[in-house]
């Protein structure tokens, strides 16, 4: 068996808006991993991002966890969790 190179794996980034968060909190169910609530203000933390500035955050995660970040950008009601590739391309949700 070949062991996995994780060194070679694509990388994306999911880009999420906090300040137009409305707190229905389907990421924090469907990702609690990478989502949780905030309970002074009810909105969302992506867990390990960084703040790009004006409310909004970034976090790199690796191909092994797009399909759980893109199930919880597809239930966000307002669309406010983006997923980009390493190419800048948005992924499709």
């Amino acid at each position: 068996m070949v062991p996995l190179d994780f060194s070679t794996m694509p990388t994306y980034k999911i880009i999420y808006d906090r300040k137009n968060c409305i707190g229905v909190s389907s990421c924090a169910l469907l990702a609690d991993k990478f989502w949780v609530m905030n309970r002074e203000d009810d909105k969302a933390v992506l867990v390990g991002s960084k703040t790009k500035g004006h409310d909004v955050w970034e976090l790199k995660i690796d191909e092994k966890d797009l399909e759980v970040n893109k199930e919880a950008a597809r239930n966000c009601p307002v669309n406010v969790i983006r997923i980009y590739d390493e190419e800048g391309k948005e992924v499709s949700c």
